[in-house]
């Protein structure tokens, strides 16, 4: 799968660079230099997004316990990040590399222009034959603009500059058809489907300490990286050689294929990037109207509005059931929506005194999930 990939973004976990969470392993960063070399010598283009800032900023400040307070993780972030960074150059620059360090928040990949920058940045890195080290930027990010976990900026990267695959490397073989830590008879599956329901039931539970994601946010990251159609292995990068033996075709991990069909760069943005502001629960026919007939959402079919939004702003579209169906830019705040839910169209100016739009959401602003 790895050996026809062009462009590939490569996630490593905290338990991978670091001593347990005690600052970084320069020995493993090597190792990590030298297969992403080989990889490069192939004529690969990588985007690399590692952790280890926040491990690396507790040891500088001899903090034997990862806190909890956000301002003391920005202040390890902020002091790991010098470390973090000069490890990859050193480690790369044996090879004739080099590399550019890139801190995004959530905020940075919400705002279409920001989005649009931050993509022309990366691609024109990777045209200068530069590794972009990617990593959250805790230094700044804040509960509400954070994405949570390597591995959810991982995909979104991956999205961003349409790679054609993401690896997720962690301390877990792949994904097993339930908790090898506690059942001895769960199976390593070696090839799945990106975005089978089935599969985040199975990963469910949360990472080491070390780490903020588990197996869970890499089955959700596999589905957001096949929305725009790049394939996705979890593997062991404890694994000797890993990353060679992968771009060798070598069956190592789980293989996420992506069989979802495939968004256009805009309704990625709008599945993926922006933050959820609202949720509304639709009738069965504004669900059918969305799912199989690729109608735009009417006030008619709405039911109930929970949040609180402006006109412009991301709302999720639910079933009755709770199961989300799609996302959009919604042309009315929560309180409007609130007052023509249940109403035609053409009431709509006799409720409000106005109309904007006759569509709750228009289609071309609205991704099917």
């Amino acid at each position: 799968m790895l050996s026809r990939a062009r462009r590939i973004v490569i996630k490593v976990g905290s338990s991978l660079v670091t001593n347990q969470g005690k600052g970084l392993d320069h020995v493993a960063l090597a190792r990590w230099a030298a297969q992403i070399a080989t990889l490069k010598q192939a004529g690969k283009e990588i985007v690399l997004v590692s952790s280890g800032a926040i491990a690396e900023g507790m040891q500088r400040l001899n903090w034997d316990i990862r806190p909890t307070a956000l301002y003391e993780l920005q202040a390890a972030a902020a002091v790991g990040q010098m470390g973090l960074a000069q490890a990859y150059a050193s480690g790369f620059s044996g090879y004739g590399l080099q590399t550019a360090q890139v801190l995004l928040t959530h905020e940075d990949l919400s705002n279409r222009k920001r989005y649009l920058n931050a993509r022309s940045t990366l691609t024109t890195l990777l045209k200068l034959n530069i590794i972009p080290i990617i990593n959250e930027n805790d230094t700044v990010a804040t509960d509400e603009i954070r994405f949570g976990d390597n591995d959810t900026l991982a995909a979104l990267v991956t999205n961003l500059i349409e790679a054609d695959a993401l690896v997720i490397l962690t301390d877990q073989a792949g994904l097993y058809t339930s908790d090898p830590r506690k059942n001895p008879d769960a199976k390593l599956l070696n090839e799945v489907h990106a975005g089978d329901p089935a599969l985040e039931k199975m990963a469910g539970g949360v990472g080491s300490g070390i780490s903020r994601g588990g197996m869970q946010t890499k089955v959700i990251a596999a589905k957001r990286a096949a929305r725009s159609g790049a394939n996705t292995i979890v593997a062991s990068g404890h694994e000797e050689n890993v990353l060679v033996r992968l771009s060798n075709d070598e069956s190592i991990g789980t293989r996420f294929l992506a069989k979802v069909p495939v968004l256009a760069a805009r309704k990625q943005w709008l599945a993926d990037y922006l933050p959820i502001r609202g949720y509304i629960t639709l009738d069965q026919g504004a669900v059918k109207a969305l799912t199989g007939d690729g109608k735009s959402l009417l006030p008619i079919g709405v039911i109930n509005v929970n949040g609180e939004f402006e006109r412009g702003e991301t709302v999720s579209c639910q079933d009755q059931e709770g199961k989300e169906i799609a996302r959009g830019l919604i042309n009315y705040s929560a309180v409007e929506t609130q007052k023509i839910l249940r109403r035609a169209s053409h009431e709509i100016e006799t409720i409000l005194g106005y109309v904007d739009e006759p569509e709750l959401i228009h289609r071309n602003n609205l991704v099917l999930l």
